[in-house]
């Protein structure tokens, strides 16, 4: 059933975030104010070694305080498209510069409440350039065994949506070598 959406109206507005409220009426009639965050799109990539490793962060993240892995991944740039983002911010995050990338997976991590989209793309192969440019982006960085994945899942050291939907994916579909 499609819920109505009568209007929108900000609520706090800044360069990273849009908070709304937006007035929406459901097929029972019921109407209510319902919260929307609005966020530019994000990308990101896994990359594999071609040995059944990925490279991962091992981040602290002060909002949850929970320390975890992810892939790397950040905003898009205004006029950047998606690819060259997740190329972008594998580099600035890992000093890693990945191969050739396709797309994975698209996500939208949490779509009640807000409509960020998440490309995620993967590659076959990287190649060391030097130190993370971002420095304050993770603990370490390192290749982790996609076989991994559900235990870090099960032990909580694999918690954000995003790069846990990647991530099981592509342990599902058998690893980073081409697809159908």
């Amino acid at each position: 059933m499609r819920w109505t959406v009568h209007s929108e109206k900000p609520l706090y507005t800044d360069s990273w975030i849009d908070v709304r409220v937006a007035d929406v009426e459901l097929p029972d009639g019921h109407r209510f104010g319902h919260r929307v965050i609005r966020t530019p799109g994000g990308a990101g990539a896994v990359v594999g070694d071609g040995h059944g490793n990925v490279l991962l962060l091992w981040r602290h993240r002060f909002i949850t305080d929970t320390w975890a892995y992810e892939i790397p991944m950040g905003g898009l740039h205004e006029g950047e498209c998606p690819e060259a983002a997740a190329a972008r911010e594998v580099e600035e995050e890992t000093g890693w510069r990945p191969g050739p990338l396709r797309p994975l997976v698209r996500t939208q991590p949490s779509n009640g409440l807000m409509d960020s989209e998440h490309h995620v793309f993967v590659a076959d192969g990287a190649e060391r350039i030097g130190e993370p440019t971002d420095t304050w982006e993770a603990e370490r960085v390192e290749w982790v065994a996609l076989d991994r994945v559900p235990a870090l899942v099960r032990e909580h050291k694999l918690v954000g949506g995003t790069s846990m939907n990647a991530l099981l994916y592509l342990y599902a579909v058998g690893g980073p070598g081409p697809q159908d």
